[in-house]
């Protein structure tokens, strides 16, 4: 069995989580096993039913009214007794930052090696093999793990979402015992931000800005053009979040979110290799650089060779002009 822990958000299953769990389901097929899936929290069962599309012949549903906010602690402690309990030969999360401090955590209880941050799963020779990306993406690590069960972290926006089952399937409760003292952090607010602006990584349009932008104001810029698409976001390269241009939530690459919309346009973003490895599975680049010798136009479907700050309201003005008609 391959159990895949269900991150959920707002009485949702995260879209990373179900591609996780595809993956799952099409590696299990390959091992002659079951997919199973996890989902932990205060009152999670309505949810069950949303797994089964995805691969998941199982879902185990761990509640207890102390989990119905998100502890590491706590949340580590329900996972690895679990996985004690059924024994699975893998143990997947996806590679958000909830997956990122929840998993080390398991793998920690259970003595057990983690993958972590993987772009590729494959079977090789009846074992399960990963592959990650090494020195800020300039190199790929292929893996296998000797312990039971195997931990990975799967890099959201990269394994495809596909429903390959029925969706119906057996729905096992399990009681979670919270230890006393187990829990040495809570919740007491979570702060949302108020833009309204969708992430990066759910958006099927993406206009993203580097260097080239020269500041903060100029992301107006690419908030006009982004308001012209239902389901838009604005991204950032690390160095224009790193100037504080805008926030660490913006950022697309190696050290910030992989995003694969629909369309994604960069706009003053040179393509250092950390951002090409965030973004490259786009269907569609589109890149605006002055410089003509630019790594982001070797990737790019489209690229525009001028000055940003004339290109972007005359392409939005084009953009309102074509998606009206």
């Amino acid at each position: 069995m391959i159990a895949v822990y269900l991150e959920t958000r707002d009485g949702k299953i995260k879209k990373s989580s179900l591609e996780t769990l595809s993956e799952a389901g099409r590696r299990a097929a390959e091992l002659g096993v079951d997919a199973a899936a996890v989902l932990v929290g205060g009152a999670v069962a309505d949810l069950a039913s949303g797994a089964f599309a995805y691969g998941a012949a199982k879902v185990f549903v761990l509640e207890n009214p102390a989990l119905a906010d998100y502890s590491s602690q706590a949340y580590a402690v329900a996972l690895s007794d679990l996985a004690k309990e059924i024994g699975p030969e893998a143990l997947f999360f996806p590679a958000t930052a909830m997956g990122r401090d929840l998993a080390p955590r398991v793998a920690a209880r259970l003595g057990a090696g983690l993958a972590s941050d993987c772009v590729k799963v494959a079977v090789k020779e009846g074992a399960l093999e990963f592959t990650r990306p090494i020195y800020a993406g300039k190199a790929f690590l292929t893996l296998t793990l000797k312990s039971r069960p195997q931990l990975a972290t799967l890099r959201p926006n990269i394994f495809a979402l596909a429903e390959t089952r029925p969706a119906s399937g057996e729905v096992i409760r399990k009681t979670v015992t919270v230890p006393d003292g187990s829990i040495k952090g809570r919740v007491t607010e979570v702060l949302k931000e108020e833009s309204g602006e969708i992430d990066v990584t759910e958006a099927e349009v993406v206009v993203s800005g580097g260097r080239g932008l020269k500041g903060p104001d100029a992301f107006s810029l690419l908030r006009d053009v982004a308001a012209v698409f239902p389901r838009a976001a604005v991204g950032a390269s690390r160095s224009a979040v790193d100037s504080g241009w805008i926030g660490h939530q913006h950022q697309v690459g190696q050290t910030g979110k992989t995003v694969s919309p629909n369309l994604y346009i960069a706009a003053g973003i040179s393509g250092a290799i950390q951002h090409l490895a965030g973004m490259s599975s786009s269907k569609v680049i589109v890149a605006v650089n002055k410089d003509p010798e630019a790594p982001i136009l070797k990737v790019a479907d489209y690229g525009i060779v001028g000055d940003l700050f004339e290109i972007l309201p005359k392409l939005k003005d084009e953009l309102k002009k074509a998606l009206a008609d």
